[in-house]
């Protein structure tokens, strides 16, 4: 897997509104841009909030990819699932580096005819065993999970 992340430079004299703008294209040939947040104090050193924040873009890929692990298992397993979402709430280190110390996951899965016990087992084999995001982040971070079920 390859990434290749490039500063779009300091352009705020030409008019640009952020210092902090980045753009990475992922090795499958798709873009992503990142923005800083705004440093009022020093608008040099900030973003202009017109992209999400660098970690934002880790947490979003967590989620991501745990997600596409529960909907996967669900469907190997011949359960009929419609939906899925996770929400993700997170807390950091208050210093450098400001690693991740807390993430919840909670989801909504829909489906018809899924048992609880079939969505807890898949989110279980998720951050056990298939995704590479939550099990690093598991590294520094507590991860707790949740989940509610719908019917379709």
């Amino acid at each position: 897997m390859q990434c290749t992340v490039s500063w779009t430079g300091d352009n705020t004299a030409s008019g640009s509104r952020s210092a902090m703008s980045f753009v990475a294209e992922t090795g499958s040939g798709h873009m992503l841009v990142m923005d800083g947040a705004p440093d009022a104090d020093k608008p040099a050193n900030g973003g202009a909030n017109l992209a999400p924040r660098p970690l934002e873009t880790v947490l979003a890929g967590a989620g991501g990819c745990t997600a596409y692990d529960v909907v996967l298992i669900l469907k190997r397993g011949r359960h009929d699932v419609r939906g899925c979402s996770v929400r993700l709430s997170s807390e950091r280190a208050p210093v450098d580096p400001k690693v991740f110390t807390s993430i919840h996951m909670h989801f909504v899965v829909t489906g018809r005819g899924l048992s609880a016990s079939a969505v807890e087992r898949a989110i279980a084999m998720s951050h056990d065993k298939y995704c590479s995001a939550t099990i690093m982040l598991g590294k520094t971070a507590a991860i707790t999970t949740s989940f509610e079920l719908h019917e379709a």
